[in-house]
C-alpha cells in the first residue's frame, strides 16, 4: 500500500477501537485474539506516530515558508536554511513509512531454529562451525536473547559437524532471517605446517520456530524410536535408552536428539526441530509458486548460494548478495555482528520497498 492510498483518519480510528478492547477484561480470557489485537494496536501506534510527525512538519514548513517574505534579509536565510533542513526530514519521515507499510513478514516476530554444518573442509569445516556457533551465541547475548543448544555432533578437535540450537527474544527472525546459506572461511588451519590457506565451508539454516497450532503434529504421523546415547567413536555415553529419533512419516523428515539425560527432554526438542522444520518446508513450498523475479527481488537468499566470505589473513568478512565488505574480522566472530545485520537487512528492505512503488 502507498502513502497516497493509505487512510490514516481510519486507522486512527480502529487504533482508538483497539485502546478501548484492549481494556476490556473479556478479551484478556482468549489469549490469543488478546495477543493479535495487541500486536496490531503496537502496528498501528509506529505507524501514526510517523504520520503525526509528518504533519508536524508539514506545518512547520508552511510557517517557515511566510518567513521568506519578511523585510529582512537574516530572517529570509534562516527561513530557507530551516526549510532545507524540514523537507529533509519530511522526506526521511516518509521513507521511514513506506517500510512501515511494507507487508509484513508474519515469522519475522518468531523466535529461530539455527542449524549449523559442517561441509566441505573436514576437520577445519568443524572448526569453523564452532566459531560461528560462537559468534551467533554472543550477539544473542549481546541482544538479550537466549539461546538453547538442541543437538549437536562434536568431533574430537574441538568442532561440530552439526550444531542445532535455538534463539529465544524480541523479534529474533526479523534479525537473523538472512544469516541462511553457505558461508565460506579461509584461514591457514593451526595443523598446517607449510602455512598454506586452506578454503572450508559450512551451511545455516535459519527457521521460524513453528507453534503447537500452526504445524499439528499427529501421533499417527509420528513414529518415535529410542535408543543409547553414542559419543565419538560411537563409545556409550549413557546407561539408558534416553536418545530419541522421530520421523515424520508423511514427509520422511527426521529429528534425533541424544543430549540430555532425559527421554522426554529429547523428544520435546526433537518436536521443536521438527515443527520448525515442516514449517521451513511449507513456506519453501508457497515461495516456490512465486515468479522468480518477484523472488529476486525480495531476496529470499537460497541456502545453495554462497553468501559470505570469512577471511582470516585480511581480517575480512564480505557479504556476496549485498557488496558488503569490513575490516574488522576479529570484533565480528567475538558478536559484534549489529553493523553486518543491518547493512544487510536494510538492503532486502529496500530492494522490498523498490518492488513496492514499481507494482503501486
Amino acid at each position: 500500500m502507498s502513502l497516497e492510498q493509505t487512510n490514516f483518519p481510519e486507522l486512527e480510528a480502529r487504533f482508538q477501537e483497539l485502546e478501548l478492547e484492549l481494556q476490556n477484561p473479556e478479551l484478556a480470557k482468549n489469549q490469543k485474539l488478546y495477543s493479535a489485537s495487541a500486536k496490531r494496536h503496537t502496528e498501528l501506534g509506529r505507524l501514526l506516530s510517523v504520520w503525526h510527525r509528518i504533519k508536524k512538519t508539514e506545518a512547520d514548513l508552511e510557517d517557515a515558508k511566510v518567513l521568506l517574505t519578511d523585510p529582512s534579509p537574516d530572517f529570509r536565510e534562516l527561513a530557507e536554511g530551516e526549510i532545507e533542513t524540514l523537507n529533509q526530514t519530511k522526506a526521511d519521515l516518509e521513507n521511514e513509512l513506506k517500510v512501515l507499510l511494507l507487508p509484513k513478514d508474519p515469522n519475522d516476530d518468531k523466535n529461530t531454529i539455527f542449524e549449523i554444518r559442517a561441509a566441505t573442509g573436514g576437520d577445519e569445516a568443524s572448526l569453523f562451525a564452532a566459531d560461528l556457533y560462537r559468534m551467533y551465541s554472543r550477539y544473542a547475548e549481546s541482544m538479550g536473547w537466549r539461546t538453547d543448544v538442541l543437538s549437536s555432533s562434536p568431533n574430537g578437535v574441538g568442532g561440530y559437524k552439526e550444531i542445532v540450537f535455538s534463539v529465544e527474544g524480541q523479534r529474533v527472525y526479523s534479525h537473523l532471517k538472512y544469516e541462511s546459506g553457505v558461508h565460506r572461511v579461509q584461514r591457514v588451519p593451526a595443523t598446517e605446517t607449510m602455512g598454506r590457506i586452506h578454503t572450508s565451508t559450512i551451511t545455516v539454516a535459519v527457521l521460524p520456530e513453528a507453534e503447537e497450532v500452526e504445524i499439528e503434529l499427529k501421533n499417527e504421523d509420528i513414529r518415535v524410536d529410542v535408543y543409547r546415547s553414542s559419543g565419538p567413536g560411537g563409545q556409550s555415553v549413557n546407561t539408558t535408552d534416553s536418545a530419541v529419533r522421530v520421523t515424520h512419516i508423511p514427509t520422511g523428515l527426521t529429528v534425533a536428539i541424544q543430549d540430555e539425560k532425559s527421554q522426554l527432554k529429547n523428544k520435546v526438542k526433537a518436536l521443536k526441530i521438527l515443527r520448525a522444520r515442516l514449517l521451513d518446508r511449507a513456506n519453501a513450498e508457497q515461495s516456490r509458486k512465486i515468479s522468480s523475479e518477484r523472488r529476486e527481488q525480495v531476496g529470499t537468499g537460497e541456502r545453495n548460494e554462497r553468501i559470505r566470505t570469512y577471511n582470516y589473513l585480511q581480517g575480512r568478512l564480505t557479504d556476496h548478495r549485498v557488496g558488503l565488505t569490513v575490516y574488522r574480522l576479529p570484533e565480528i566472530l567475538n558478536g559484534d555482528l549489529g553493523e553486518v545485520i543491518s547493512e544487510i537487512a536494510a538492503f532486502f528492505q529496500a530492494k522490498l520497498l523498490a518492488s513496492a512503488e514499481i507494482t503501486s
